[in-house]
């Protein structure tokens, strides 16, 4: 009798455990955001290359969106491979153009939840080499050293390296 409630008990313990990381959305939309945004930035690296030619990726802190201008004005934006982007809530409030929002446009919003550090300028860019540029109130210089992005939610953490010359997104 005394197994089965020390059982009872630890099964217990570990079902409180379980069950408040299972509630806890921030951890899931931490990852899934890191995610996307690393997605977002191998994508834009290959098609500076496939296309020969400088893609940006505005890195504004609210959101990570591909266009082929450092504005991301009308006729620059990138369509999302898929034909739209998640269309969550955030992404229709970050992901505006002319205080519209463009679900064709590849960009997708940052969870309120989710605090993102490291991003080294206000835009990523991708030259035809694949090689990153870092742009800087209007000023562009090759990435110098490794850029590592930090997505924090809570006490979970994800990180986005991308290097140097070659411009691989880890």
């Amino acid at each position: 009798m005394i197994e089965l409630i020390m059982v009872m008990v630890l099964i217990g313990i570990l079902g409180a455990i379980g069950a408040s990381r299972f509630f806890d959305q921030s951890t899931f939309e931490n990852r899934a955001y890191a995610d996307q945004a690393k997605t977002i930035l191998r994508y834009a690296q290959k098609l500076a290359i496939t296309q020969n030619r400088y893609i940006f990726v505005r890195t504004d802190g609210n959101s990570f969106a591909v266009c082929t201008t450092a504005a991301c004005g009308a006729g620059s934006l990138i369509s999302a491979p898929g034909g739209s982007n998640s269309g969550s809530s955030v992404t229709r409030a970050s992901c505006l153009l002319n205080n519209s929002y463009n679900s064709n446009w590849l960009c997708e919003g940052r969870p309120s939840t989710v605090n993102v550090t490291g991003l080294g300028g206000s835009s990523v860019v991708f030259d035809a080499l694949g090689r990153p540029y870092t742009v800087n109130n209007g000023t562009q210089a090759l990435l110098a050293g490794v850029m590592t992005i930090t997505f924090t939610s809570g006490s979970n953490s994800s990180q986005i390296t991308v290097w140097p010359e070659t411009g691989y997104v880890q």
